[in-house]
């Protein structure tokens, strides 16, 4: 034959492969197959539960997120109101102190009125009694106490007038 080819050496080789390829799809092709296929499966689920972590991952972290902007703006908003009802208590502490202020300024205003009466009634008390002495050993024959006293009021008055605008 012209090909170079021995056919029965051929064909027994060919045998010998097809019995090698059907041995091995038997005993060792399985058996890797099934390995492979395992793999392949493991690998399918790791990949699969790696999703489901990162999904689960990415929901926790915008929770946190959200509960971190909920956080910040809570903050705020108690930083805000701290600082209202702090003003609020400033301004009441000063309305408090004026209107304290204010009533001590009135009782000291009142108190000193009341002080500056007494002082000017007891000086013309005292000018009154030093005036009638004097008057009574002047004109001691002439007149009697009642008569010397309304004649040193009357003089007193018209010569130091309590002016009742002044005093305020």
């Amino acid at each position: 034959m012209g090909l170079g080819l021995d056919f029965p050496a051929f064909v027994g080789q060919l045998v010998s492969f097809l019995i090698l390829v059907a041995l091995l799809s038997r005993v060792g092709y399985r058996p890797i197959r099934r390995v492979l296929d395992e793999r392949a499966r493991r690998i399918r689920e790791s990949v699969e539960e790696a999703d489901a972590t990162k999904r689960e991952y990415e929901n926790l972290r915008a929770e946190a997120e959200q509960e971190l902007r909920s956080a910040r703006q809570e903050a705020h908003k108690i930083l805000v109101d701290a600082g209202m009802a702090r003003d609020r208590l400033l301004e009441e502490a000063r309305t408090e102190a004026r209107r304290e202020a204010a009533s001590v300024a009135e009782e000291t205003r009142a108190r000193l009125e009341e002080d500056r009466k007494s002082m000017v009634e007891d000086l013309r008390r005292r000018f009154a009694d030093g005036a009638l002495a004097a008057a009574e050993s002047i004109v001691a024959h002439h007149l009697d106490a009642a008569g010397h006293n309304e004649m040193i009021v009357k003089a007193l008055d018209e010569y130091l007038p309590v002016d009742e605008e002044e005093s305020v």
